[in-house]
């Protein structure tokens, strides 16, 4: 099954549209994203694909004890294109190492 591009970019506008107006954003912030291993995932091979291209990396567990993979690109442009573009550049990286994408957030 192929990863449906469109639909994750049109949920991620939609999201940012949400987010911008219920709050006032910070010009610049550091994105982070998140994705989900499956079985036999890549995790060395990710984080340095991750790593190669400017993104921070961290393996990390959610509420529930899962372990997920966290890439932050530091100090970016606080936009909805600024975040599609690391998550499409991101996910495609990552789902041939065995990732899926888990969402999306900001500190600035």
């Amino acid at each position: 099954m192929s990863h449906d591009f469109a639909a994750q970019k049109a949920e991620t506008y939609a999201v940012w549209d949400e987010i911008a107006e219920a709050a006032d954003l910070p010009d610049v912030a550091d994105i982070d994203y998140a994705f989900v291993p499956v079985e036999g995932a890549d995790w060395d091979g990710a984080e340095a694909a991750l790593s190669e291209a400017g993104f921070e990396t961290a393996r990390l567990d959610d509420e529930d004890g899962r372990p997920y993979l966290a890439a932050r690109l530091p100090d970016q442009p606080a936009t909805a294109m600024a975040v599609w573009l690391g998550e499409e550049a991101s996910t495609r990286m990552l789902l041939p190492l065995g990732f899926q994408p888990d969402g999306w957030g900001f500190e600035g």
